[in-house]
C-alpha cells in the first residue's frame, strides 16, 4: 500500500513545476481563508483593478497611450460608483425602510388569506389552519426581527463602509497606475522557472476576466430590464426588487428561482390575483427567459464550459468556504481547478472538461 501511494506521489509531484504550482495555490487559499476578512478592501481593490485592466488594454489597442487609457477607465469607474451611491443606494434604502414599515400589514393580509382556506378547501380542518397560522406567524415574526437587526447592524457598519469607499478607489487607482512596477516587485519573490504556473494562469486569466466582466454586465442588463416593467406597472419596491433580480444572476440556476418568490409575493400583496399581477409576472418571466437563452450564451459561450451539475456543486462548495465572494467566483475558481488538471505534468495530454 505504501509503495502504491509512493508511486502515485512520485508520478504526480516529481516535477518541480508541480511543487511550485501547488505552493502558489496553497498560499493563495491560506491568504483568503485566514486573512480574507481583514484584507477585504485589498481583495476588492485587486478585483476591480483586474476588471478595469481589461478596459485599459482594449483602449490601448486603439493607439491610446496606457496612461490616458488608465485615466479614461478610472474616470468611468468613479462615475459609475458615484451614480450608484447618489442614485441607487438612497432609493433602495428608502424602499427597504418602507418594506419594514409595511411588514405588519403584509403579515395581516397573509393571515387573513390563510383563514379563508377552510371555506375554499374543506379538506383542511380549522385546527390545522390554526396550527399553520401559529407556525407561520412565528416564522414571519422571526423574519421581522432579523430585518430590524440587519438594519441596526447596517447602521453600526456604516463607518466601515465609508472607510472602504475611500480606501478601495485609492487602491484601484494605484494598482492600475503602477501595475508594471507592482508586478516587477512581486517577481522578485517567485522562482525564475515558473512555466507551469504561468501556463495555468494564462488559461485562467482569459476565462476569468471575461467571466467577471460578463457577469457584471449581465447584472446591469438584467437589473435594468427588470426595473422597466416593474416601474411601468407601478410595483412597490421596484428598485429593490430589480436590484435583487440583477444580483441573482451571480448564483447560476438557483438565484433565478429564489428571487422569483419575493417578486411574486410583493406583486400579489399589491394587486392580488388580478390581470396586473399576471401581466407583471409574464414580463418578469420574459426577462428571465431572454437572460437564460440569449444573454448568457452571448456573454459566456466561450467562458463557461462546464456541466450544470458541476456549476451548482462549485457554487455550494466555494460559497460554503468564502460566503458571497465564493458564490461570485465559484465558476472562475472551478475554471482554475480545471486548468490545473489540464496542465498537470503527468496528465497534460488528457484534457478534462468538467
Amino acid at each position: 500500500m505504501i509503495d502504491v501511494i509512493k508511486g502515485w506521489f512520485e508520478k504526480h509531484f516529481s516535477d518541480p513545476q508541480a511543487i511550485i504550482l501547488v505552493t502558489f495555490l496553497v498560499l493563495g487559499a491560506i491568504l483568503v481563508l485566514y486573512w480574507g476578512a481583514i484584507l477585504t478592501p485589498v481583495l476588492a481593490g485587486v478585483i476591480i483593478a483586474y476588471v478595469l485592466e481589461g478596459m485599459v488594454k482594449k483602449i490601448t489597442l486603439l493607439g491610446v497611450p496606457r496612461f490616458v487609457s488608465f485615466l479614461i477607465s478610472y474616470t468611468l469607474f468613479i462615475t459609475a460608483l458615484a451614480l450608484i451611491l447618489l442614485g441607487l443606494v438612497p432609493l433602495v434604502i428608502s424602499q427597504v425602510s418602507q418594506l419594514v414599515t409595511d411588514f405588519p400589514q403584509i403579515l395581516d393580509k397573509v393571515q387573513q388569506l390563510i383563514l379563508t382556506i377552510p371555506d375554499q378547501y374543506p379538506i383542511f380542518a380549522d385546527q390545522e389552519i390554526e396550527k399553520m397560522l401559529g407556525s407561520f406567524s412565528t416564522e414571519l415574526v422571526g423574519v421581522g426581527q432579523k430585518l430590524v437587526s440587519v438594519s441596526l447592524s447596517s447602521v453600526l457598519d456604516a463607518f466601515t463602509v465609508l472607510v472602504y469607499l475611500v480606501v478601495v478607489p485609492l487602491l484601484v487607482f494605484f494598482l492600475l497606475k503602477d501595475k508594471v512596477e507592482i508586478l516587477q516587485w512581486f517577481r522578485r519573490f517567485v522562482p525564475e522557472d515558473r512555466s507551469l504556473a504561468y501556463s495555468v494562469w494564462k488559461e485562467v486569466d482569459v476565462k476569468m476576466g471575461n467571466y467577471i466582466r460578463g457577469k457584471m454586465l449581465e447584472i446591469v442588463i438584467v437589473g435594468v430590464a427588470t426595473f422597466i416593467p416593474l416601474k411601468y406597472m407601478g410595483m412597490n419596491y421596484a428598485a429593490t426588487m430589480s436590484l435583487l433580480v440583477g444580483l441573482s444572476v451571480i448564483i447560476p440556476y438557483v438565484g433565478a428561482v429564489a428571487v422569483t418568490i419575493p417578486v411574486a409575493l410583493i406583486a400579489w400583496f399589491q394587486w392580488g390575483a388580478s390581470s396586473d399581477f399576471v401581466y407583471l409576472m409574464v414580463a418578469y418571466l420574459v426577462v428571465q427567459f431572454l437572460d437564460g437563452n440569449i444573454l448568457v450564451p452571448l456573454l459566456f459561450s466561450e467562458v463557461v464550459n462546464m456541466h450544470p451539475a458541476a456549476i451548482i456543486i462549485s457554487v455550494l462548495f466555494f460559497g460554503g468556504l468564502w460566503g458571497v465572494w465564493g458564490v461570485f467566483f465559484a465558476i472562475p475558481l472551478a475554471t482554475l481547478v480545471q486548468a490545473v488538471i489540464n496542465s498537470w505534468p503527468s496528465i497534460q495530454k488528457q484534457e478534462v472538461v468538467v
